[in-house]
């Protein structure tokens, strides 16, 4: 990568800390474009966040070697972002670690509770609710703070999804939550543009990590097919032809991360091949 748009900036990136998804995508991406990236996950099961859903302490250790590695600057902490005081914790811990803290990723999500509306339990909705909205609540309002006791701007971007603008069967909680934080994200924008800081979010459509692979198997479940079956089906649906990639997103945040995006807030852009065109 030879951009080093983010050169001297600080980011964080939630929900970063297993191998293959798109927190460890954007994390990479970011600290290639010269910044230097705080690396969180929550790294503690409960209930509808068992171990395998969710990153851990070694996968947090493997994402910031990795980015070591490849010449970059990382540091890693856990973090349950539905916890105000962790949420700050985060951010402190950022400020400690590397001076400051200007771009902000919520990432972090649930995207595999999927069941029918009327099976579905309230727990099973507001672990949805709790981590994909009220943790981007939690963590943008902690990194807010921060960026405007600096003075020197900032950027937040909202990982949401195609879900975010159309329904999705057996998805209800997943797609309230993300309709939720385009909401969320162009209020954010206006209360904090005075500040310069910018506020956006990235949809994706389905990409291809371990939990989109849930998604997958469920779907094609669904239907009566094989996953095979399924994803070429769903490649027939995006006018470019394929699912999207986790770089895919990665570059997209970049972008918006960038000085190049200095006057891009409020908005929702699609990384969807087409896929999603409003």
């Amino acid at each position: 990568m030879s951009l080093h748009r983010l050169q001297g900036k600080v980011a964080l990136v939630t929900g970063a800390g297993r191998s293959g998804g798109l927190g460890e995508a954007i994390a990479q991406r970011l600290a290639a474009e010269g910044a230097a990236v705080v690396v969180t996950d929550l790294a503690a099961a409960d209930a509808h966040l068992p171990a395998d859903r969710i990153g851990s302490t070694q996968g947090i250790d493997e994402v910031v070697a990795a980015i070591r590695a490849a010449g970059g600057q990382a540091a890693g902490c856990t973090l349950d972002v539905r916890d105000a005081t962790q949420a700050a914790g985060a951010v402190a811990f950022a400020v400690r670690e590397f001076g400051a803290l200007d771009i902000l990723v919520n990432n972090a999500g649930v995207g595999y509770l999927m069941q029918p509306l009327i099976d579905m339990p309230r727990d099973r909705w507001e672990t949805v609710l709790g981590v994909n909205l009220t943790g981007a609540f939690l963590c943008s309002q902690a990194a807010a703070r921060q960026m405007i006791l600096q003075g020197r701007g900032g950027r937040i971007i909202n990982i949401a999804s195609v879900a975010a603008k159309s329904g999705s069967l057996h998805l209800a909680a997943y797609a309230a939550s993300k309709h939720g934080l385009i909401g969320l994200t162009r209020s954010a924008a206006l209360e904090l543009g005075p500040y310069g800081i910018t506020v956006n979010a990235v949809c994706p459509n389905h990409v291809t990590t371990q939990l989109g692979a849930v998604q997958s198997a469920y779907r094609a479940a669904q239907r009566g097919q094989s996953v095979d079956d399924y994803l070429a089906e769903m490649r027939g649906r995006i006018p470019l032809g394929r699912v999207g990639l986790a770089v895919d997103t990665a570059k997209a945040c970049a972008f918006l991360c960038s000085a190049e995006a200095n006057y891009i807030t409020g908005e929702s852009m699609n990384v969807s091949g087409g896929q999603e065109v409003h």
